[in-house]
């Protein structure tokens, strides 16, 4: 059931994506041919009107099949044969879907439950329920061998030894904590989705550089809630640093590529299954965690699709662009051939990519 809903939330990201696309070519007098839900081949298909609405084999996303798109034809209700301004529109529309759809998620999640997020030990305004929880786990520390987890959070910890004991809501009291009783076995309590449990633990007195003690990356995590006025300005904002942090990110990698200096420490690609994976462990942790990563990923995809790219919609926009230019199109051909090359070199990146997450995972 739970991959059933992971595979299903992401698709219902896609399809919003391609009904941006659908609602801009209507809204321009754009003929849809099909509206198409999963890939090819169609299991069944309906048409209303003039549009053959279909649900299709594979469910690894969706797409709109305009008349003109793919080959210039004249014609009033041809892609082709709209000005420009229109046509990119109907591109961008897509793209923009997938930040509108991380606004909303931000936006309803502020206005009730909260946000799941990351804050410092000093913030307490709008602040819900804060914990600490396991960002990361060392290799070979004390941690890891114990059995903590990344996304678990720590309840209590007690000394077996002192019997001093802690209920931290704070990434400092936890540190504190452990500072008090380096080289003493502790017991702590974790909650890992629902469940509660137990782990037994001796802070190193003399770990190595960068791990701390137990050897754990920690975080303060909380609901942070706003007003029903204050959420969907919350939820843009937060939309925009998202996405200029995530860009940042991607910019700095690819400096790094540039230089020489290969993929930063910590660093990994994932794709379709990794995504899967990361979803379902978000699952776990509760619904607001799940939808909070869902609009991660949607701000994740609507970069991707900006790309300046062929085969994603920031490719169109750019051979739209220089189509504006030059004032005229492309040569069709040498259109198809680009995006042809591209798309092989993409899908070999996510075989290579899969292959690596299904060794990691499993």
């Amino acid at each position: 059931m739970t991959l059933i809903i992971v595979i299903a939330s992401f698709l219902i990201l896609v399809i919003l994506h391609e009904l941006g696309h659908y609602l801009f070519a209507k809204k321009y007098g754009v003929k849809v041919e099909e509206f198409g839900i999963g890939l090819p081949p169609r299991l069944i298909g309906k048409k209303i009107g003039e549009t053959i609405y279909s649900i299709n084999l594979l469910p690894l996303g969706a797409f709109v099949r305009l008349e003109g798109e793919e080959q210039a034809i004249p014609g009033p209700r041809s892609f082709s044969a709209k000005p420009i301004w229109q046509r990119m529109v109907i591109v961008a529309a897509g793209v923009v879907a997938f930040w509108l759809v991380a606004v909303i998620i931000f936006t309803g999640l502020g206005a009730t439950s909260g946000i799941p997020t990351g804050i410092g030990d000093e913030e307490t305004a709008g602040v819900i329920n804060p914990q600490v929880q396991i960002l990361g786990v060392a290799k070979d520390s004390p941690a890891k061998i114990a059995g903590i987890e990344l996304g678990d959070s720590i309840v209590k910890m007690v000394s077996s030894t002192s019997g001093a004991f802690a209920f931290p809501t704070k990434v400092g009291e936890v540190q504190s904590f452990t500072d008090k009783v380096v080289g003493e076995e502790i017991i702590i309590t974790l909650k890992r989705g629902d469940e509660i449990s137990e782990v037994t633990l001796m802070p190193r007195i003399d770990p190595p550089d960068g791990e701390g003690s137990m050897g754990v990356a920690l975080v303060r995590t909380a609901f942070v809630k706003y007003t029903l006025l204050e959420a969907p300005v919350q939820g843009v904002i937060r939309t925009g640093k998202l996405t200029g942090e995530i860009i940042g990110g991607l910019g700095g990698l690819a400096v790094n590529l540039v230089s020489g200096r290969g993929v930063p420490a910590g660093v990994e690609f994932t794709g379709p299954v990794g995504i899967v994976h990361l979803l379902t462990n978000s699952l776990s942790l509760g619904v607001p965690h799940f939808l909070s990563f869902l609009a991660v990923l949607a701000v994740y995809l609507a970069i991707f699709n900006a790309l300046p790219i062929p085969v994603v919609d920031g490719g169109k926009l750019l051979f739209l662009t220089i189509e504006a230019i030059r004032k005229k199109p492309i040569s069709e051909t040498f259109e198809k051939r680009l995006s042809a090359i591209v798309f092989v070199l993409l899908i070999s990146m996510m075989i290579w990519v899969t292959i690596k997450d299904v060794i990691r995972i499993f």
